[in-house]
């Protein structure tokens, strides 16, 4: 029996539709439309129209980081190309899985400077208008294999073993996990291990949800808007083993100070060019982090040692110390919201089981300590690139991909505006994210690096002329709230929340004077904290 003639735009969606896609978020252009006509004559998937490539990208990224799927994204040559770019890179930085597929001139006019062409080799593979249009035989295959890609799943026994001899014979060990833990989906394997020990847990920025925040074995996030004593156990440990995370420099400060206090590492990573990278690792264990942690509890069950159960109570004696310094606590007031108050309300309203997403800057770092996450896939930001405009885009991706979830975007007046056309796609697709917009009129990230670092100099960070969000969200065909007392921000929530099948977009006017504390500023070591204003 010959193979089925298909065009290449065929192929492409047939092979999408193979795959399993349900979904594809995208916006048509000359170069693309092949593949759009190709879509247009199928039912195995659905395609989102976003109203800006980069959204389409953001969206089919948070598909990826709130589910088990891959997303999808298609845009056109040229600008298609380039306004995907800045979503390409904020995917990467965090290691998300997704595909992009761009368009692309004629081969023949390659180089030709023609019409919509741009070089995009590096950052995506191009499908030649050319190859879309014409025809070949179509066979799906059964396997794929790539040279070039075989990773090590199986962890070494050896090492294992090292490293768990290792942990039993810490007297202030540390667990130090990253986004590696959710993205290989061993949040079980974590809690487990975390439980069995008995051991303080720190998650990072990308790992939050990984182990559970309600334990009173997590000490919170760690780096430079981390606890107190996340901060000081890092530092203080004589045993961490990491887990899927990197070493960030804004996890762990000034590696130089961090250095500086003997500790043994074990670290744990899928890719063994993080390892070693910004820290020296005394054992290192390439694999799959589930499989390995799998492994580790399996020799943890028959392991004759067992942990040092008198220098463990001291060590968690001095954690609690630690824990006294209350480094989240915060003033409250009747006059002005608090935006950490805001955060603490959505997480009771929703009983901490949203999805929630957030853009960039202080409001980001505010959801990540007041919103406690029990479980992985459910916050979703930008980590690596601190990318402002996902907010949006990524409460689109979640809702999408988990349809009968509560999603919230926490966001600012400014990066919300980066991407605000698409209230449009959500209107158009009956998503209905609610949209808790931190009002202080200020780039507010900036302002406060500006009042630490350039003596209150607030350069170009005032926003000066902001929109009626609220007439703004309802000429789109949503709910529109402002919230200006305090002591409506319970109520206002609770309504919206309510709202089931509705977009509502709260605008809270928040005090303009609220900094993220604690801060590690730049170039400076992890228990150089400074924890409020007095310490400025």
């Amino acid at each position: 029996m010959s193979a089925e003639q298909l065009t290449g735009a065929d192929i492409l969606v047939r092979c999408l539709a193979e795959e399993g896609v349900e979904h594809v978020f995208g916006y048509p252009g000359g170069a693309v439309l092949y593949i759009y006509d190709a879509i247009f004559k199928q039912d195995k998937f659905q395609h989102i129209l976003v109203r800006h490539e980069q959204a389409a990208v953001h969206a089919a990224d948070a598909y990826s980081r709130s589910s088990q799927k891959v997303g999808v994204a298609i845009v056109t040559s040229g600008p298609g190309v380039t306004n995907a770019v800045t979503g390409l890179a904020t995917a990467y930085m965090d290691s998300i899985p997704m595909v992009i597929i761009s368009g692309q001139v004629p081969s023949t006019a390659i180089g030709q400077d023609a019409f919509q062409e741009c070089d995009t080799v590096g950052i995506t593979r191009d499908i030649p208008k050319d190859i879309t249009m014409h025809t070949c035989a179509y066979e799906y295959p059964k396997a794929v294999e790539m040279r070039s890609y075989k990773p090590v799943d199986k962890g070494h026994s050896g090492q294992i073993r090292k490293a768990l001899q290792l942990l039993l014979s810490a007297e202030r060990p540390m667990i130090y996990t990253g986004g590696g833990i959710i993205l290989a989906n061993a949040a079980p394997e974590l809690n487990k291990l975390v439980d069995r020990l008995g051991y303080p847990c720190t998650n990072t920025l990308m790992g939050l949800g990984a182990y559970r925040s309600s334990s009173d074995k997590f000490v919170g996030m760690p780096g430079m808007h981390g606890t107190y004593e996340a901060n000081m156990a890092m530092q203080h440990s004589d045993v961490l083993i990491a887990i899927g995370a990197r070493f960030d420099d804004r996890v762990i400060g000034n590696p130089k100070h961090f250095a500086s206090h003997a500790r043994k590492i074990i670290h744990i990573d899928i890719d063994p060019s993080s390892i070693s990278k910004r820290v020296k690792v005394d054992i290192p264990i390439v694999g799959n982090v589930k499989d390995v942690l799998q492994e580790l509890l399996t020799q943890l069950d028959t392991a004759e040692t067992r942990q040092n159960g008198e220098a463990l109570d001291a060590w968690w004696k001095q954690i609690n110390e630690w824990r006294k310094r209350d480094c989240l606590k915060f003033a409250t007031s009747d006059e002005f919201i608090k935006p950490q108050s805001v955060v603490q309300k959505v997480w009771e309203v929703t009983k901490g089981d949203a999805f929630i997403t957030s853009d960039v800057g202080q409001h980001q770092m505010w959801a990540a300590q007041y919103y406690g996450f029990d479980k992985p896939r459910r916050w979703i930001n930008s980590g690596g690139l601190g990318t402002m405009g996902v907010g949006l885009p990524y409460a689109m991706g979640v809702q999408m991909a988990n349809p009968d979830a509560t999603v919230a975007c926490i966001t600012g007046e400014a990066s919300i505006q980066m991407c605000i056309q698409e209230l449009a796609t959500c209107k158009q697709y009956h998503l209905t994210p609610k949209i808790i917009l931190l009002n202080n009129r200020f780039l507010g990230m900036v302002r406060q690096w500006q009042q630490i670092d350039y003596g209150s100099r607030y350069s170009e960070s005032y926003m000066d002329s902001l929109p009626d969000f609220n007439k703004l969200a309802e000429s789109y065909g949503h709910v529109g709230m402002k919230i200006e007392k305090p002591g409506d921000v319970d109520g206002a929530l609770r309504e919206a929340f309510a709202m089931k099948d509705r977009l509502v977009f709260m605008n809270f006017i928040t005090d303009q004077t609220e900094n993220v504390w604690p801060m590690v500023k730049a170039g400076k070591g992890l228990t150089e904290m400074l924890l409020g204003s007095e310490d400025l």
